[in-house]
C-alpha cells in the first residue's frame, strides 16, 4: 500500500501549536520523486500520482477527513513557455489524499509544492532532475528488463504463469491458419491479429465488430512510447465472452478481457479499467482514482442496505430485483435498462435513471453480479470503501484469483439463494462488515491503480514474447497502428538499435 511503502519518504512537520502533526508519504514510482538509477523520462503515465497522509499530535494517522489543508502547486518550463501541469487533489475522507496530475509537454526544472497554511510541508518543495515528458512523447527506455524494474513492477503474477504454464514454445507459422479458421465467425465473434516488430505496432481483424480494437490499440501504443516492446506475434478477442473451449483439444493462444473456469484464454485487464487508466484525467469520469476521492459519506452514516443498479443482461438479476422487493429494508436494487428481457419490463420494471457510480458509496453494502460475463464494475466496487456482495462465478477477470472470501468481500452463491442472509449477516456485524470493506478498498490500492494496470499488460507481453518461437514479420493484410504526432525532443531516439539487457 502506497500509504506505507518502505521506498517511500516519511517526514514529520510540525505545525503551529495546537495544530495538528502532518507526514507526506510519496512513493518514488509514483510521483516522481525518483530513486537511484532512475531519470524523469523513464516513468511516464497519462495521469501520474502520489499520497499524503495525515496524522495527530501523536503521530497516529488520521481516520477521518481533516478537510482541505493541503495546497499543491507543480510547475516548470517547457521551452520559452509555462509547463502545462493539470492537478487535482482527491480527498480519500480516511486522513489520506491522491494527489494526481497530468503533464501536457515536456517540462524541465519540474518542481512540486506542498504547503499547509503557506508553510512547506515535509521536505517540499521537491525539484525533478531532467525532463518530464507527457503521455504522448515518444521517449521508449531501449530495454523491457530495465524499464520493469524501474517501474516498480513484479517479475511475475500468479495469473500470468498459470495462464502461460501451457504454452512453452509458440510457432504461429503452423498455428495462425487453424486459430483464423476457428475464430473467424464474423456474426458471432471478432478477433485481432496482431504482429509487433520493431515496436511498431501491426493488426489484421475478423468479424462484424471490431471497435473494441481501439482498447488494445491505445495500452500498447502508450506501452511502446515508455519502452521499447519486443517482437511478437498474439491473437485478441474482442468480445466479452472468452472463445478458447477448455476441453476442445487446441491450446489457442489467444488474449481475452475476460476468462472462465471452462476456457482458457490469456486474461488482461478490461477494456474498462485499461480504458480508464489511459484516460485518467481525460474523457472519462470513473477511474480507480476518481473513485476513492468521490466518496464523502463515511462508513457509519452510509445507509444500511444492499444497493446494486444496471441493465437486464442476466436472468439473476431479475431474480435480485424479486428480492428487493420481498426484503425493501435490506435492499435498493432496480434495473436501469432492458434488453434482453424486453418481454418482461412490465415485471421487473419501470426502469431507473442512471445515477453516478459514486452515490453507490452512500450505502454500506454494494452488489457484484454477472452481467454477460464478469461485471466489469467489481475493481471501482472495492476501491469505494463499502462492503462488496460478490456472487460466486465461473467467470473472472484478471486478479480475481488474488482476492479472498470473506477478507476482500463476502460472497454469496450463484443463484443468490443465501443473499439476504448475507446482507443481514452485515447488519449484525457492523465491524466486520467495515474490516472486511476496508480490506477490499486496500486490495484495490494495492493491485488496481493504473501503475498496476501498465505493470500487467508489460509483464504480460514480456512473457509472451519469450515463448514466441516462430518468426515475427508484418504479414500481408497487416494495417499499421501508428503513433501520435509528437514533437518531444527524444521521439528520434525510439529509433536506436535494441539492446535487450
Amino acid at each position: 500500500m502506497c500509504l506505507t511503502l518502505l521506498m517511500g519518504i516519511s517526514i514529520i512537520f510540525l505545525l503551529l501549536p495546537c495544530e495538528p502533526v502532518l507526514t507526506l508519504m510519496i512513493d518514488p514510482k509514483l510521483c516522481e520523486v525518483w530513486g537511484p538509477g532512475l531519470s524523469a523520462s523513464d516513468i511516464v503515465m497519462p495521469a501520474r500520482y502520489f499520497f499524503i497522509q495525515a496524522v495527530d499530535v501523536s503521530g497516529t494517522k488520521l481516520t477521518l477527513s481533516p478537510g482541505e489543508v493541503f495546497t499543491v502547486e507543480i510547475s516548470g518550463t517547457s521551452g520559452a513557455r509555462v509547463c502545462r501541469v493539470w492537478v487535482n487533489v482527491l480527498d480519500r475522507r480516511d486522513g489520506s489524499f491522491i494527489v494526481r496530475y497530468k503533464v501536457y509537454n515536456s517540462c524541465v526544472d519540474f518542481r512540486i509544492q506542498i504547503t499547509h497554511q503557506g508553510e512547506h510541508v515535509a521536505d517540499s518543495p521537491y525539484a525533478v532532475t531532467g525532463t518530464v515528458n507527457g503521455e504522448e512523447c515518444l521517449c521508449p527506455v531501449e530495454s523491457m528488463s530495465t524499464w520493469l524494474k524501474q517501474y516498480g513492477c513484479p517479475s511475475s503474477y500468479s495469473q500470468i504463469d498459470s495462464d502461460l504454464n501451457k504454452f512453452t514454445a509458440v510457432n504461429f507459422t503452423s498455428l495462425r491458419s487453424g486459430l483464423i479458421k476457428r475464430y473467424d465467425h464474423p456474426g458471432s465473434m471478432s478477433i485481432c491479429n496482431y504482429v509487433i516488430k520493431d515496436s511498431q505496432i501491426h493488426r489484421k481483424c475478423y468479424g462484424q465488430h471490431v471497435g473494441f480494437k481501439m482498447f488494445v490499440d491505445a495500452i500498447l501504443l502508450s506501452l511502446a512510447r515508455k519502452v521499447r516492446l519486443p517482437d511478437m506475434e498474439f491473437f485478441f478477442n474482442l468480445g466479452d465472452w472468452p472463445l478458447v473451449k477448455a476441453e476442445q483439444g487446441h491450446r489457442d493462444p489467444v488474449f481475452a478481457w475476460c476468462g472462465s473456469d471452462d476456457t482458457d484464454d490469456i486474461v488482461v485487464p478490461t477494456y474498462d479499467l485499461t480504458e480508464a487508466t489511459l484516460e485518467c484525467m481525460g474523457r472519462v469520469t470513473l477511474d480507480m482514482l476518481s473513485v476513492q476521492g468521490n466518496t464523502d459519506v463515511p462508513w457509519r452514516d452510509r445507509a444500511e442496505k444492499a444497493f446494486w443498479r444496471g441493465r437486464d443482461s442476466r436472468r439473476e438479476r431479475l431474480q435480485l430485483i424479486e428480492i428487493a422487493r420481498k426484503h425493501p429494508h435490506l435492499f435498493n436494487a432496480s434495473l436501469t435498462n432492458f434488453f434482453f428481457f424486453r418481454d418482461q419490463e412490465a415485471d421487473y420494471g419501470p426502469k431507473e435513471k442512471h445515477i453516478s457510480f459514486f452515490r453507490f458509496f452512500d450505502y454500506k453494502y454494494v452488489i457484484n453480479i454477472d452481467g454477460t460475463v464478469a461485471a466489469y464494475r467489481l475493481p471501482y466496487l472495492l476501491a469505494g470503501g463499502s462492503l462488496v456482495l460478490k456472487q460466486e462465478s465461473k467467470y473472472y477477470e484478471f486478479f480475481y484469483k488474488s482476492l479472498e472470501p470473506w477478507k476482500h468481500y463476502v460472497p454469496f452463491s450463484q443463484d443468490l439463494g443465501d443473499l439476504v442472509q448475507r446482507v443481514s449477516w452485515a447488519k449484525q456485524h457492523d465491524a466486520r462488515a467495515e474490516a472486511i470493506a476496508g480490506e477490499g478498498r486496500r486490495f484495490a490500492q494495492e493491485h488496481l491503480l493504473p501503475q498496476h494496470v501498465f505493470c500487467y499488460h508489460a509483464v504480460l507481453l514480456h512473457e509472451w514474447s519469450r515463448r514466441v518461437e516462430s518468426p515475427v514479420s508484418v504479414l500481408e493484410g497487416m494495417e499499421p497502428v501508428p503513433q501520435p504526432h509528437s514533437d518531444c525532443p527524444c521521439a528520434r531516439e525510439a529509433s536506436r538499435p535494441h539492446t535487450e539487457l
